[in-house]
């Protein structure tokens, strides 16, 4: 289920081409879960919310325990949604092929229900039936959160459409998705989400948005356990993603040098992880075989370093747990 060496080439190709190149371009610092080893050989999994962040590295890094990745998404290399960002699902594609998976890309829009049920039928199709990892990472909120704005001055429309883009897409993709792990007795879903608690998160719209895959998958850890199914919530620490970079004005190569800026908040920036480390951590969930005693919990992709002894694709152990808690900001 590897790349050819013609299609490993391209993939090469294509991931040079795309974000954080200081990082892919050198194999040499890319350390892998254990040496050699594809926990995940012979698994699908379907990504939802690929094109970019966290989506993005964990799905390069399910493909690197050497999963079969369904990237899905709404901005392709033809078309752009109106996030109008670069990034495409065929990028994150190429990088699960780079990391030794197969990634396949598929243009959804998880709003919408049909469209929905198309992919689910040609995961059917093209797997006979076969599904065993589902992340619900679809967001889309970027530019609809107005920081600083109390509720009821806040857009309705944009606070709404925030909850559209959450509740509805991660709803209609589960309700797909739960038929082909019941019927197989076993699976994970993981809903990917900003912390691990119900506090409050800087904006009431955001809050709902971040808390609520929080709940999803307590609540559909009740109904799935009878059926050898779980569901988990996880949240990334200081993710440096595209986005951020952009914000800081650095890039993958200069990160640190953010730390030092005018940003607000650029201090802590130094505890920031790559977008492959959320997904190193749920691909050593995924290869657990006693991932089922963790249904309905809420984990973070520190907690999972800790207990899986998982390291940043730069090397480095970032801890937002941690350090979060000796500088008051938990």
């Amino acid at each position: 289920m590897h790349a050819s060496e013609d299609n490993k080439q391209s993939s090469t190709d294509i991931v040079s081409k795309a974000t954080q190149p200081s990082i892919i371009s050198d194999p040499s610092v890319a350390l892998s879960l254990a040496a050699n080893s594809k926990p995940l050989a012979g698994k699908v999994a379907l990504v939802a919310g690929a094109t970019r962040g966290a989506g993005r590295g964990i799905a390069a890094m399910l493909g690197e325990a050497g999963a079969t990745v369904y990237c899905t998404g709404r901005t392709t290399s033809a078309q752009r949604s109106d996030l109008n960002r670069p990034e495409t699902i065929e990028q994150t594609a190429a990088f699960v092929e780079y990391y030794g998976g197969k990634g396949i890309a598929v243009q959804v829009d998880h709003t919408d229900e049909q469209q929905v049920k198309r992919l689910f039928q040609q995961i059917i199709a093209e797997q006979d039936g076969q599904l065993d990892i589902v992340v619900n990472d679809i967001w889309g909120g970027e530019k609809l959160t107005e920081w600083g704005v109390p509720f009821w001055q806040h857009s309705l429309s944009n606070g709404l459409l925030m909850q559209d883009r959450v509740y509805r897409t991660h709803l209609i993709t589960s309700h797909y998705a739960a038929p082909l792990l019941v019927a197989r007795g076993t699976g994970l879903i993981i809903e990917v989400t900003d912390g691990t608690d119900y506090r409050y998160r800087g904006n009431l719209y955001y809050s709902l948005a971040k808390i609520a895959p929080i709940h999803m998958a307590t609540a559909m850890a009740e109904e799935l356990k009878v059926h050898g199914v779980a569901a988990i919530a996880v949240t990334p620490g200081f993710l440096r993603s595209e986005e951020m970079l952009e914000y800081y004005r650095v890039n993958e190569s200069n990160w640190q040098d953010a730390i030092h800026g005018d940003r607000p908040h650029a201090e802590h920036f130094r505890e920031s992880e790559t977008p492959f480390f959320v997904g190193r951590a749920i691909a050593a969930l995924a290869s657990d075989c006693d991932y089922m005693a963790k249904s309905g919990q809420a984990l973070s992709s520190w907690g999972l370093s800790d207990e899986y002894d998982i390291v940043d694709i730069d090397g480095r152990r970032p801890h937002w747990g941690r350090y979060a808690a000796a500088h008051g900001l938990s």
